[in-house]
């Protein structure tokens, strides 16, 4: 973000896609809510913009979350296309069915329908080799976000956007809503030298971004340099939530079950550098938190008495159970669940008094997974501050100037 503003051509093509987005979503202002029709970007470019892939050597980096309004995946639609030739797959974290716990190795292999070829970019290599892509004329991605910048689905994008212009092919992002809202912007800005797959760039916790939005402001801010194409999602306004979309959720991976978990994940992801459970391996991880030793109702109080808008605390206890993360397997820990009364509640706000609790609560069981837990903070300042004793107030100082900051520099970036 602090680096000085490029522009690339590949903006200027841009902008009529950009265009289109805007009218479309200003038609459809009027008719807010449940009503609205929201068309994935693999709808638009197959009724709209086939002239972009028709005869040409398509590899396509997706996953499960790659489907219309119809839940029919993207391979399938690709490959069963008569003036599409679709050639390789490229597989995320997760894999290429969303099965995989965090953190595993995907492995390559072949696509059981299709016979395809997959290529792992979640294991020994994370960005598609030049053999991977040799016979390849346009690389596109498709794959839902959720709108938090620990999620890894945009960091593939980027590397393979690179890869793509490296080789000379252009790359097609098909846009998707961003499920918790497009108009919130929340948490603190990554400071660059704590780049990482898990926060590549200098962007919020929460950025309020589509992952289209995102691939033209790595191209524009932060110095990829790729022949790019945006295909809009076409309905979608900015204050829609994802249940206004009429869209099919499907969980993005195994510890992703609803939009309620997307909602709390840019505050209680922070808490995977830390001793205490995000309930991975519940029905609800990411909406609690917790530890045997914690005083659930001790915790609930204390948190609520923070005031932080649009979120209540529980008090809760669960057991993780295949959990992957090594926290308390089969133990019932005790804790609090975020209740959302609003889909603009500030998660990250709420991470932070979260993390004064519970440390101040855990005594001697408190440890920090020091490195984890920075590059998942784009920061050392938040453990230090927390270590040192520093306030919620002295912790999230200089946060709304850096969100101020941000927002201006995406503003050019920005489809709908």
């Amino acid at each position: 973000m602090r680096r000085q503003l490029r522009t690339f051509a590949i903006l200027g093509a841009l902008s009529v896609l950009g265009c289109l987005a805007e009218r479309e979503s200003a038609d459809t202002t009027a008719t807010a809510g449940a009503d609205s029709i929201v068309r994935p970007g693999i709808e638009v470019l197959i009724q709209d913009s086939l002239h972009l892939v028709a005869g040409r050597r398509v590899g396509l980096v997706t996953n499960h979350t790659g489907i219309d309004r119809n839940r029919r995946s993207d391979i399938d639609i690709l490959a069963d296309h008569p003036e599409i030739d679709l050639i390789a797959l490229f597989s995320p974290e997760h894999g290429i069915r969303g099965e995989e716990r965090a953190g595993a190795a995907i492995d390559s292999g072949l696509d059981e329908r299709t016979g395809l070829p997959i290529y792992s970019l979640y294991g020994e290599t994370r960005k598609p080799t030049p053999e991977m892509l040799q016979d390849v004329d346009v690389l596109i991605f498709d794959m839902q976000d959720v709108g938090a910048r620990y999620y890894t689905y945009v960091s593939t994008m980027a590397l393979a956007m690179e890869a793509a212009g490296e080789t000379g092919i252009p790359f097609l992002v098909l846009d998707r809503p961003n499920p918790i809202r497009g108009d919130v912007v929340q948490g603190n800005v990554l400071d660059s030298a704590y780049s990482t797959f898990v926060g590549l760039y200098e962007v919020p916790m929460r950025h309020g971004m589509t992952p289209g939005e995102l691939a033209r402001m790595y191209v524009g801010e932060f110095g990829v340099r790729v022949d790019l194409t945006v295909i809009p999602a076409s309905g979608w306004r900015r204050d829609m939530g994802f249940d206004d979309t009429g869209l099919p959720w499907v969980p993005p991976s195994p510890n992703m079950p609803d939009v309620a978990s997307a909602l709390a994940y840019p505050g209680t992801c922070l808490f995977e550098g830390t001793p205490i459970s995000v309930g991975r391996g519940t029905d609800r991880a990411f909406r609690w938190i917790g530890a045997p030793w914690l005083d659930a109702m001790e915790l609930a109080d204390a948190l609520n008495g923070y005031g932080i808008p649009g979120v209540r605390f529980e008090p809760a206890s669960f057991t993780p159970t295949n959990a992957g993360d090594g926290k308390f397997e089969g133990v019932e820990v005790t804790g609090v669940e975020l209740v959302a009364e609003r889909t603009d509640y500030d998660a990250s706000r709420a991470g932070i008094a979260m993390l004064i609790e519970t440390r101040r609560m855990s005594g001697e069981a408190w440890v920090w997974y020091e490195a984890h837990f920075d590059r998942l903070s784009g920061t050392d300042a938040l453990r230090l501050g927390l270590d040192s004793g520093a306030s919620f107030d002295a912790l999230v100082e200089g946060w709304n100037a850096e969100l101020t900051a941000f927002e201006s520099v995406r503003a050019p970036y920005l489809l709908y």
